[in-house]
């Protein structure tokens, strides 16, 4: 989704403010940090939660937004648009977002969500009380959340023994995430391959290489590259035989086979009570980091049937959605 989409999604409409909007009182700017553009359902429910709490772009608020497009490098440069803009809060999607926004600035509150670990990546002190600038949601319960994914992935497929692991260097929370999915990997008697991608071109050496090595299945650790990309990523996947796993729906809505982790549309209306908590005088840091409580099992039964496969009658009965 390009800028003009996005903006359509929100109700941002990018006007100069009225005489009427400034006549009701101040009007908050809002600043929108995003690694990749959050499309439909996930846009929507933010949208819904600032409506749902009052704000209306061009009454009492206006959206400064900013996506590196799945270009982590380009972050630290966006941020520094939204500070120099002077913006009330900063929105971040993602781990390199709210890396990138919290190098960019100290003083103005920043309201995070889909984020790796916010203590182990140095955002917030603890979760209970960060008592910085930054607050929101985490990505996950721990890190055991990862595991899970690996957990279920052998559930469907009780026979692999050698699974490839694909993860993005670029993204700070990925070192963490990749030692505990290996950690979990022992348990399950599963041995793993680390595969690195930093950019799409790189994802066809990539299956070239697992091909050679017989992997009998891939976890994709949850990044907003992988999540730009799905469509190629979900092909590369069928053509090499490989049932994946990843950590967001739209890799599975784009032909990948399971997807686990929390629900992108829960945890952006959750954002907006939170911003709506600071703009009417909460300090970040006093707003305890939220966990998500909502996590998604989704099923793409069609591909499974392109690769061969039978799902568990077990496994099926637990998705939250089962695509058919």
């Amino acid at each position: 989704m390009d800028r003009r989409a996005f903006l359509a999604a929100l109700g941002v409409l990018a006007m100069p403010l009225t005489a009427d909007a400034q006549a009701v009182g101040k009007v908050y700017r809002l600043g929108y940090l995003a690694a990749i553009s959050p499309t439909g359902g996930p846009a929507e429910a933010f949208k819904q939660g600032l409506h749902d709490l009052g704000w209306v772009e061009g009454q009492n608020i206006v959206i400064d937004f900013r996506s590196a497009d799945g270009r982590f490098e380009r972050l630290p440069d966006l941020a520094a648009e939204l500070v120099r803009l002077k913006v009330d809060v900063i929105v971040a999607g993602a781990t390199p977002a709210a890396v990138a926004a919290k190098n960019a600035t100290a003083t103005i509150p920043i309201v995070i969500y889909g984020t790796g670990d916010p203590v182990g990546l140095g955002l917030v002190s603890s979760l209970a009380r960060p008592s910085g600038n930054v607050t929101g949601l985490s990505y996950s319960v721990g890190l055991d959340t990862f595991g899970k994914g690996l957990e279920l992935l052998k559930e469907a497929l009780p026979k692999a023994r050698r699974v490839a692991l694909l993860s993005n260097p670029a993204n700070p929370a990925h070192a963490a995430a990749t030692s505990n999915v290996q950690t979990v990997a022992g348990h399950l008697g599963v041995q793993l391959r680390l595969f690195e991608a930093r950019e799409p071109s790189q994802l066809d050496n990539v299956f070239t290489a697992m091909a050679k090595g017989r992997e009998d299945a891939l976890f994709v650790v949850a990044d907003g590259m992988f999540v730009l990309h799905r469509a190629r990523l979900a092909a590369l996947a069928v053509k090499n035989r490989s049932p994946s796993i990843h950590g967001n729906r739209e890799n599975v809505e784009a032909g990948g086979l399971m997807s686990y982790g929390p629900s992108n549309v829960v945890a952006l209306r959750r954002a907006a009570v939170f911003v709506d908590k600071i703009l009417k005088g909460a300090k970040p840091g006093d707003l305890p980091i939220e966990q998500p409580t909502t996590f998604e099992l989704v099923i793409n039964l069609k591909t499974a049937k392109a690769l061969g496969l039978s799902i568990p009658p077990s496994l099926l009965q637990r998705a939250d959605q089962v695509i058919e």
